[in-house]
């Protein structure tokens, strides 16, 4: 690499390749590995009967052919209904299993409540090392490192300030996730100065994706990451 290069970059796959599959399900987490990304994200809620599911929603209105809260529904309810494409709302078990060994995993902690049973989860597929947990709220993943100091967190903000840095710092946070279009060359240097990861989410066109990276972020996460993962193929 030359002194003018800019660092590689990683490719996160937001909810599997949100905007070529449906999003948060096997089909999509499959096609974003097979694209060669280095992570994929995923976020997690709990059924009436307290099973983790993969959903970015608390309801299942818009990405499945049902209606209502996840919390009021079974998961043998949420288990019936079609996710797109026959799809079915997967389990965190089934996603780290696809994930395993192959790109580390994103784990949003979207629903309230999650923080314990994810955990124990990741914990009972040995999977605490391919597994970062995160969250724009705060307090959950503050949650998480006490249950273990050596669980890797993240913290969400869509538009970082200072204060925001210095909190994920103190949080223990490896790193921090920042609505792309909000983004500037100063915040990512202090986030990079602080020590944290910047990665920023979620610039799905090409010319998005490659103003993150002059930027100099060290991740992009994206709903296309056919596009970006087919840019930096050619670059090599």
């Amino acid at each position: 690499m030359n002194k003018d290069s800019k660092p590689a970059i990683y490719v996160v796959g937001h909810r599997g390749a949100a905007a070529v599959c449906p999003e948060n399900t096997l089909q999509g987490f499959r096609y974003a590995i097979d694209l060669g990304v280095d992570y994929v994200e995923c976020d997690v809620h709990l059924t009436f009967d307290n099973c983790l599911v993969v959903m970015h929603d608390a309801n299942v209105d818009r990405t499945t052919n049902g209606i209502g809260a996840i919390r009021g529904m079974t998961f043998d309810t949420v288990r019936a209904l079609d996710a797109g494409e026959g799809e079915q709302v997967p389990t965190l078990d089934e996603v780290l299993e696809i994930t395993r060994d192959k790109v580390h995993l994103l784990c949003e902690l979207k629903g309230e409540d999650t923080e314990q049973a994810t955990v124990e989860t990741v914990l009972a597929h040995q999977m605490a090392a391919q597994v970062t947990f995160t969250s724009f709220h705060t307090e959950r993943i503050k949650r998480v490192k006490k249950m273990d100091d050596g669980f890797q967190i993240g913290a969400i903000f869509r538009n970082p300030q200072e204060d925001d840095i210095q909190l994920a710092v103190d949080l223990g946070a490896s790193g921090i996730g920042a609505n792309y279009k909000l983004l500037c060359f100063q915040m990512v240097e202090q986030a990079r100065d602080a020590g944290l990861d910047i990665r920023a989410w979620n610039p799905d066109t090409l010319p998005e994706q490659q103003a993150m990276i002059a930027l100099g972020v060290n991740g992009v996460s994206t709903n296309r990451p056919d596009i970006l993962m087919g840019y930096l193929q050619n670059e090599k």
